[in-house]
C-alpha cells in the first residue's frame, strides 16, 4: 500500500476522518479537494491542478506557503528541544523570548504580559476564563456573565461556542455555558434597525449593549467579546464610532473588553491590530492563526496592563491561574512565532493588505454592478466578503447548489474560494500581487455566470 499514491488518496478521501464545519454524509458524497502541495499563493492538488489560495489556509497563511525562515526555525527547534512543558517549575528560552518580543509588538495596543495557548478557540476559552477570574480577585464574586455580537464568531470550545453568534456554531450542541448574551451587530446589509447608515447603526448597537448591561446589572457582567472586524459571520467591518463607543461604555460600568483577534491581528485589516485600526486599547487580547503563518499550531492571550496588576498584586488563591494546556508555551510553537514575527515586519504585509484589499473591494464592486446574483460587497483590507442572493430587493439568500457553482466554476479557473452560508469569504495571504487579484476577481466572474445560467 503506497499511502502517498493519488489513487489511494482519492479512494480513502473523507473515509475515515471526518472534517470539521462539515455534514460527514456530504463529505463522502461529495469528496473534499485533496491538496498535496503548496508554493507562494498557489495551491496544488493531487491531480497536478494549481490554484491561487483566496482563503489563505484559513485566515492565517498571511505570508504564504514559501516563508522559508519560518521552516528553517522549526526544524532547528525540533533537533534542540522538540517539547517541554511551561507548567509550574519549568520553562523554555522560545518561551521567554517570545513573551519579551510580543510586549514590544503589542505595547501599542496596551498589552504588557502573554498566556501561551494552542489556537484560538484556546485562546478565548482563557480569557473568557480570566476575565472571571479578574474579577473574583477584586471581589467582584457576581460579575460572571458575558456579551457578545450576533454574527460574532469565536472558536468552537464550550465558553467559545456559547458567545458565537450565529446558530450553525450553536444549535447542534446546546444547552451551551448560561449567562451569555447577544446584541446586534453593525451589520448594514441585515439588522432589525432597518437602518443602512453604518454610522447610525453603530450608534443603535452601541445603545443596544448599554441597555442590555442595565438590563443584566452591569454588577453581573465580567466581559463584553467581539472581533474588530467580524470575520466568519460575513466579513462585518464595523463604523470606526463603534468600538470606541464599546470601550467608553466598559469603562463607565467595570466590564473587561475582550478583542477576539484571532483574525485581524498582524497586518490583516490593513493596520497592524483591528483594536489599533480603530484606536483602541482592550482589556484581552486573543491572537493565533498568523502569528506561526499557519505553520504551527499556536495561540496567546496578551493581557491588558490593569488585568496583569490585579493578578501580580494579588496575595491569596484567587489570583492562581488553575488554567493551562498541554501544549501552552510549545518550544516549537514559540521558534515558530519568534521567526515569523520578523518576517511579518519586515514585508509590511499590513500596507500590502491595505493596498491589495482595496483593489480585491473595488473588483468585487465590479462584478456587484455586473452580477445580479451580488447583493452586498463588505470588507475591511483583505477581508473582502461578497453575499449571493437570488432576488436583490427582497435580499433572498442564494440557494446552496447555485453557491456551489461558483466555487466549482472558480475552483477550475485557478482560484480556491471559502464559501460560508450566502457568502464568498476572500482572506488570501497578505503578500499576494495585483495580478493575483485580478485573477481571483476573473474567477469568481467565471463562477456568478455559471450560476446564474
Amino acid at each position: 500500500m503506497n499511502l502517498h499514491d493519488s489513487n489511494f488518496l482519492k479512494e480513502n478521501n473523507a473515509r475515515h476522518m471526518w472534517h470539521p464545519m462539515a455534514h460527514p454524509a456530504e463529505m463522502i458524497a461529495h469528496p473534499p479537494k485533496v491538496l498535496t502541495g503548496a508554493e507562494g499563493v498557489t495551491l496544488t492538488d493531487v491531480d497536478g491542478h494549481q490554484t491561487i489560495d483566496a482563503v489563505g489556509g484559513l485566515w492565517n497563511v498571511n505570508l504564504g506557503y514559501s516563508c522559508d525562515p519560518v521552516k528553517k526555525a522549526i526544524a532547528e527547534q525540533l533537533n534542540a528541544l522538540p517539547y517541554y512543558s511551561a507548567f509550574r517549575g519549568t520553562s523554555t528560552g522560545p518561551a521567554i523570548e517570545l513573551s519579551y518580543m510580543l510586549a514590544e509588538w503589542f505595547a501599542p495596543d496596551g498589552m504588557v504580559r502573554s498566556f501561551f495557548t494552542s489556537g484560538g478557540s484556546d485562546s478565548v476559552e482563557t480569557a473568557l476564563r480570566l476575565a472571571r477570574q479578574y474579577h473574583k480577585i477584586r471581589g467582584d464574586k457576581d460579575r460572571t456573565k458575558f456579551l457578545s455580537l450576533k454574527k460574532g464568531y469565536h472558536g468552537t470550545h464550550m465558553g467559545g461556542a456559547s458567545i458565537n453568534g450565529n446558530a450553525n456554531f450553536r444549535r447542534n450542541y446546546e444547552p451551551l455555558l448560561p449567562g451569555c448574551f447577544h446584541i446586534p451587530s453593525p451589520y448594514t446589509y441585515r439588522n432589525p434597525f432597518n437602518e443602512t447608515d453604518p454610522a447610525a447603526l453603530a450608534k443603535l448597537c452601541a445603545q443596544a449593549l448599554d441597555d442590555e448591561i442595565a438590563f443584566q446589572g452591569a454588577d453581573t457582567v465580567a466581559a463584553f467579546i467581539m472581533e474588530p472586524v467580524l470575520g466568519a459571520g460575513g466579513v462585518i467591518p464595523p463604523h470606526e464610532s463603534f468600538m470606541p463607543m464599546v470601550r467608553e461604555i466598559c469603562d463607565r460600568t467595570g466590564i473587561l473588553l475582550i478583542a477576539d483577534e484571532v483574525i485581524t491581528a498582524f497586518g490583516r485589516t490593513g493596520g497592524w491590530t483591528g483594536s489599533r485600526l480603530w484606536g483602541v486599547k482592550p482589556d484581552l487580547m486573543c491572537i493565533a492563526k498568523a502569528i506561526t503563518n499557519g505553520y504551527f499550531p499556536f495561540g496567546a492571550v496578551m493581557i491588558g496592563e490593569k488585568v496583569a496588576e490585579a493578578f501580580e498584586s494579588n496575595s491569596d488563591a484567587f489570583g492562581n491561574i488553575g488554567h493551562g494546556y498541554t501544549y501552552s508555551g510549545h518550544p516549537v510553537g514559540c521558534a515558530a512565532a519568534l521567526a515569523c514575527l520578523p518576517e511579518i515586519d519586515k514585508a509590511n504585509v499590513a500596507e500590502n493588505a491595505a493596498r491589495r484589499g482595496d483593489d480585491l473591494f473595488a473588483a468585487m464592486q465590479a462584478l456587484q454592478d455586473k452580477h445580479e446574483l451580488v447583493g452586498d460587497v463588505r470588507g475591511k483590507g483583505l477581508m473582502v466578503a461578497i453575499e449571493l442572493v437570488s432576488d436583490r430587493a427582497k435580499k433572498t439568500p442564494i440557494d446552496k447548489a447555485s453557491i456551489g457553482k461558483v466555487f466549482e466554476t472558480a475552483y477550475a479557473e485557478g482560484v480556491m474560494l471559502r464559501v460560508s452560508g450566502p457568502n464568498i469569504i476572500l482572506s488570501p495571504p497578505l503578500v499576494i500581487t495585483a495580478e493575483d487579484v485580478a485573477k481571483i476577481a476573473s474567477a469568481i466572474d467565471a463562477g456568478l455566470s455559471a450560476a446564474a445560467g
